[in-house]
């Protein structure tokens, strides 16, 4: 059996848990958070959230891209939320390679030019948190009155710990 197949049979169990609430379709939180997509790092529970609570919006690396702040314009001006956090995390796969490095590799494998592609490694997690609020910070699609906070979450322990 797939594991697409075990994710479907284990959703009846869910259904079965979630019953019929209908949630609105604007977090209650007012909160959209920015992650890594690491499956060491389960969102909701480390921030004591509930389903329809916050938008989490996840990569690789929980970089602050064109598309992280695509979906941020819709979460703010469509749907209400006013807070941001940049919840990066320790033990990042995008710590362990130098994007020129990887930039060849790809190149070579796939036979494609990706020279001006930036997959957006980083070294120090604190000071990658620090560089994608001050990115949130400096768009001119970002409302001044927005509030963003960085922190980085330990995936040994748990533990969030904010980034000034």
């Amino acid at each position: 059996m797939s594991y697409f197949e075990n994710f479907i049979k284990a959703n009846q169990a869910y259904v079965n848990l979630h019953g019929r609430a209908h949630l609105p379709i604007k977090p209650k939180t007012k909160v959209a958070i920015i992650t890594c997509m690491d499956s060491r790092l389960h969102v909701a529970p480390a921030l004591g959230l509930a389903l329809g609570d916050a938008h989490i919006l996840r990569n690789a690396g929980g970089r602050v891209t064109e598309d992280m702040i695509r979906s941020l314009v819709i979460s703010q001006q469509q749907l209400g939320t006013r807070e941001v956090i940049v919840l990066h995390h320790t033990d990042c796969g995008a710590q362990t390679f130098e994007n020129a490095d990887f930039v060849a590799d790809l190149e070579g494998r796939f036979q494609v030019d990706l020279q001006n592609q930036d997959f957006l490694p980083f070294k120090d997690v604190e000071e990658s948190v620090r560089q994608d609020v001050a990115l949130l910070k400096s768009s001119p699609l970002i409302p001044e009155d927005v509030t963003i906070f960085g922190a980085v979450y330990d995936v040994d322990t748990g533990r969030i710990s904010p980034v000034q």
